[in-house]
């Protein structure tokens, strides 16, 4: 079990009546515990919060007025990673879940059609299972270089293969085109996660449905995935967005900062063992 204390400040300037969607909370899921959490968005506004039964997404709707905004979110969270076997199979498509089956599919960011080739030549000869999505992992991980500023919103798997570099979700979105283009379903996941360098910010990782179960992978190996606070789940960047704003909003300052503690000690004396 992880304890981590995470947190982010979102400071916006609201430049015409907008309406904004927000998906920064722990997703309620059954590998972590929410100790407590805050939440303080200013002005106050009349705030419609629901869940994607699905993915376990918290989402926070609301209208903002012009001027300043600010969305401030914290929480305590335990996390109880469970370490899969090594020899997980890989599931036959046609015993692949009904609910999964878009997980297979290529999705705008994940063109996993279009890398279907270059998928099957480079990790098709491999045994089928664990071992081979890892074979992937370690290969997105030697081949991209982590540049932050090196790709925008609108990067695909492809286009950063073509470049050879890009930030977490690049890595996650060219993991999970290549799975899916060898019948892996795979999805991204969004979380907080402490790391060295460079500066702390909201990740990005995926899972691999391996064996009848989610598995998590870190292609950037900036995190450990045993300590990632959910945020949370879909099948590219485009559904799990920290933020989504329909106006004209611009981003002021992003601050996230996760803290890691001593599980041994009580919530409100822990001694911090790693800080961002």
């Amino acid at each position: 079990m992880h304890l981590s204390t995470v947190e982010a400040r979102l400071e916006y300037r609201v430049r015409e009546p907008s309406h904004c969607c927000f998906n920064i909370e722990a997703a309620h899921w059954p590998s972590q515990t929410i100790v407590s959490e805050q939440l303080v968005i200013e002005p106050e506004v009349p705030v419609h919060a629901f869940t994607d039964q699905r993915g376990g997404n918290r989402y926070l709707r609301f209208d903002a007025r012009p001027g300043p905004l600010l969305v401030h979110y914290k929480a305590d969270v335990e996390v109880h990673a469970v370490q899969p076997p090594a020899d997980l199979p890989q599931v036959p498509v046609a015993e692949v879940p009904d609910i999964l089956l878009g997980d297979l599919l290529p999705t705008r960011y994940c063109e996993s059609d279009l890398l279907g080739p270059f998928a099957r030549e480079q990790f098709g000869k491999l045994p089928p299972g664990l071992a081979r999505v890892q074979h992937v992992v370690d290969w997105v991980r030697r081949t991209l270089r982590y540049q932050p500023g090196s790709t925008n919103s609108s990067s695909t798997a492809q286009d950063v293969l073509k470049q050879g570099a890009g930030v977490c979700r690049d890595f996650a979105h060219v993991s999970i085109a290549l799975c899916r283009a060898l019948n892996v379903p795979a999805r991204l996941v969004s979380g907080y996660v402490w790391f060295d360098e460079p500066p702390q910010d909201f990740h990005a990782v995926f899972e691999a449905w391996l064996g009848g179960q989610w598995v998590m992978f870190d292609p950037t190996g900036m995190g450990p995935v045993d300590r990632i606070v959910r945020i949370g789940t879909g099948r590219d960047a485009k559904a799990v967005a920290f933020s989504t704003v329909f106006g004209n909003v611009q981003m002021v300052d992003k601050l996230v900062t996760v803290l890691e503690h001593d599980p041994r000690a009580p919530v409100g004396t822990r001694e911090t063992t790693s800080a961002a």
